[in-house]
Formats: C-alpha cells, structure tokens, sequence
C-alpha cells in the first residue's frame, strides 16, 4: 500500500497514524468556498444546483485526506462481524471530534453507534459497514463503506440547519453474519430515520440494484461413537448423515427455481478416522430473489437435511445463525436522485434494465429497504478481473480507484440526501412515512 500514498496526506483517526492515497481533490467546479450565501428554502425535483451543492462538496473535500485515512485504517485492521471494535472507535471518534453527538453500543450491540447532529425534522440516515470477511479481510470494501457514509455525513452537517435535516450516521455492525441492521431495525434505532443511504464497492457502477433474500442455517447431525474397524455395526454414522445430505442437496440443484441457490460448508466432519463421526455440522446459505422463494427453498432444503439422518439412523436439528436478510427493494426516487448526482460527477451507472440482470449477493440492508425509503447503490472501483469476495478484490478496496470511489460515493449520497430534503413532495412523503411508522398498523374496522 505505501508505494501509493501522497506523501502530505497524514492524519489521526482513533490513535491509528496512517497515511492516505489520492486526495480528494476530483471536483474542480466545487473548489472554491461560498461566502455566506443565503440557501434556498426548498429546491426542485432533483435538488438545489448551486450554492447548496458547492458547500457539500467543498466539505467533502475539505474532509477528503481524512476520510481516506479512515478507510485505509480500518482495511489495515480487519475485523469479523461483531467484533470491529477498532473499526467502530475510529469512525465515531472522527464525527464526535466535528460535533456530533455519538452513543456506542446501542441497541445492545457493542459495535453499534449512532451519531447525530442537528434537530431538524428530516432525520437523513447514513449507514456505515465495518465488517471484514474471515482470511480475505476487506474483500468486501466495508471500509469504503464506512468512509463514504461518514463523509457524506459531515457533508450534510454544513447544510443541516438550514434544510431542517437532522444527520444521523448509523455504524452498523456484522453485515458478513449476523445482521446487524436487522437487529437494529428490530430494537428501535431507524424508527424516526425517514431515509436511509449507503453506498458498496463493486465492479460495476448502479443505482438501484437487486439482491437476493438469504438464510443463514447451522445444520448438525448426531449419531453414535463406535470404533470404526472392530464393531462399525455399533455406530451411526454422522459423516454419512451429511454426505447423504449432500448428495440431495446437489441432486436438487436441477429443479430448483429461477435464481434460487444453496451453498455450504462442512465445519465439523469428526474426530478421527478409526472413531465412527457421532457428531458433524455444516454451514449453509440459502438465496432466493424473494421471501416467499426462499421460504419455498428451505422447504425443499430441510426435506434433503432429514433425508440425512432418515437413511443414517441419526437426529439432526438445524438452527439459523443469522437472522434472514430480505431482497434489496430500492426506493424509486431515492434511486434517481442518486443517479443524477453520480452521473454529474462523471460516472457512468448501468442502465436499470441492466442493473436487475447482475448476478447479486445479499445484504442486511435489503430489510431495511422494506421497512423506509433507502438505497444501496455501489461505486465502481478498478478490480481488473476480479469480484467481491477474492483477495484481489481486498486489494483493490485500498487503491487510488477505492479512494475517489469514497469520495464520490460521499458527495454523491449527500447530493441525494439534499435533493430529498429540499423537494416539497419527497420531503412530505418521507415525513408521513416516518408518522406512519411510529403510528404502528392501523386498528381493525369495528
């Protein structure tokens, strides 16, 4: 990494002393800070162009060579899903030192945050990712993510009072495994949040992507411990139990449904070859476009988990490891805006049509699009051949091109979060929406 950095650009973040990549300093048009304009109170459909922008994308430069040191740090120090304490510290700690008002560990998760600044009634969520994967570190770019969400948030801090935005960066833990943003949405944290945002690396630049609905599923076989020469007949056997499984799994394949898939891991296959395996386990996800998909493939699936134990004489059980991560339902508008404002910074998204026919994982953040408007778009970065997942990938997530991709994707969100904020329909919509919420369903016709 250090044969790319620019020698000026150092900082501190949480005690890490890095120095960073390229700085971000791509938007010649936005360079020159405004002298206390008076703003707009409300704009049009696709937001204030002038005055309002400049000021978000002068912070954002403003903020640049910090941002980046924030996402090399936390690529430098990977960490597994709940466990990204450093990661964590470094991003609050960055906001709490511009103004925010930061509370760590809420809703009962030690690396969850929120940082808040302003009071007005539009609360603008920002969702920063911190997670890494086991042995392949940050080949999945949280730390783009992270940076990116945390910059458009103090972009947004400049205009906040004067757009009646409330900010409020929202550090999510536990995306790879463990679903944070479910938990969160589940325990109250995105209750007066009337819009939420993030943006993911990728090699392909969109908008308004799809994802696939996910189970996470610990399965286990229990049989009988025997020795495996001289009385195999006393055992049952719980390797075999999953090889069957297996098998059936894999027989299944051919009838599956369109862009259903299972895939797993064995994570317990015994203890030695001359003891017959009593216990064994196994690690499967399973992916559909939707719920109801994937509810009708686990059927299927649990149905190739019993055949295991039926044909071994074993018992099993299945736990989920994970709460279930439903489809990506990007917000219509949200989505445009988003386009707007990254294809006036020179990227080039794919058409929509294009963006639903790319092979997708799946992501915790599809259960909070189904809950209130928010996106997920991702920023393209130079991976070469490479996917999400692969350690060239990791490699890449700390690159000149993963750096103007935070930048981008910062100004770019906060573009989005003004345009809503200052369009009287999508303002209102996105208040009701919120009213609606916190109303709770609606009581019974008597």
């Amino acid at each position: 990494m250090s044969e790319r950095l620019h020698p000026d650009a150092r900082a501190d973040i949480g005690g890490s002393r890095l120095r960073c990549a390229t700085p971000c300093t791509m938007w010649d048009t936005y360079s020159s800070p405004l002298a206390h304009p008076r703003l707009p109170r409300r704009g049009r459909i696709r937001g204030v162009k002038g005055p309002a922008d400049a000021v978000l994308a002068a912070a954002v430069q403003r903020h640049g060579d910090r941002l980046l040191v924030l996402s090399h740090s936390i690529h430098a120090e990977p960490e597994l899903s709940f466990a990204e304490h450093r990661s964590a510290a470094r991003v609050a700690a960055l906001v709490e030192a511009e103004g925010f008002v930061v509370e760590r560990g809420v809703a009962g998760l030690e690396t969850a945050f929120t940082a808040s600044y302003g009071s007005g009634d539009l609360v603008v969520g920002l969702c920063a990712e911190y997670d890494a994967l086991p042995e392949v570190g940050h080949a999945c770019g949280h730390n783009i993510i992270a940076a990116a969400s945390t910059g458009a948030a103090l972009a947004l801090r400049d205009v906040a009072d004067r757009f009646g935005i409330t900010v409020r960066l929202i550090g999510t833990p536990a995306e790879e495994s463990g679903g944070g943003k479910v938990l969160l949405l589940e325990r109250g944290v995105f209750d007066d949040v009337a819009m939420a945002m993030m943006v993911h690396p990728a090699p392909e630049e969109t908008c308004a992507a799809s994802s696939l609905a996910i189970a996470d599923l610990e399965l286990r076989y229990r049989g009988k411990e025997s020795h495996a020469a001289a009385a195999p007949h006393l055992g049952r056997n719980a390797a075999d139990a999953l090889t069957v499984a297996q098998v059936a799994i894999g027989l299944l394949r051919q009838h599956l449904e369109e862009r259903q898939m299972m895939h797993g891991i064995v994570t317990r296959g015994g203890a030695a070859p001359n003891i017959v395996p009593a216990a064994t386990a196994a690690q499967y996800y399973l992916r559909a476009p939707d719920v109801g998909s994937l509810q009708r493939l686990e059927a299927r699936a649990r149905d190739c988990f019993a055949a295991g134990a039926l044909a071994t004489g074993c018992t099993w059980d299945l736990t989920e490891s994970s709460p279930v991560y439903t489809e990506l339902v990007p917000d219509e508008w949200l989505a445009a805006a988003y386009r707007t404002a990254v294809t006036g910074l020179g990227r080039t998204p794919l058409p929509h049509a294009q963006e639903w026919e790319l092979h997708s994982g799946s992501t915790d953040m599809g259960n909070v699009t189904r809950v209130l408007p928010a996106i997920h778009p991702t920023v393209a970065i130079d991976c070469g051949d490479a996917v999400n997942h692969q350690p060239e990938f990791a490699a890449a997530c700390a690159s000149p091109s993963a750096d103007r991709a935070v930048c981008d994707g910062a100004l770019a969100l906060a573009l989005t979060g003004l345009a809503a904020a200052t369009d009287d329909e999508q303002r209102a919509r996105l208040l009701d929406g919120v009213a609606r919420r916190q109303a709770g369903p609606a009581e019974p016709a008597t």
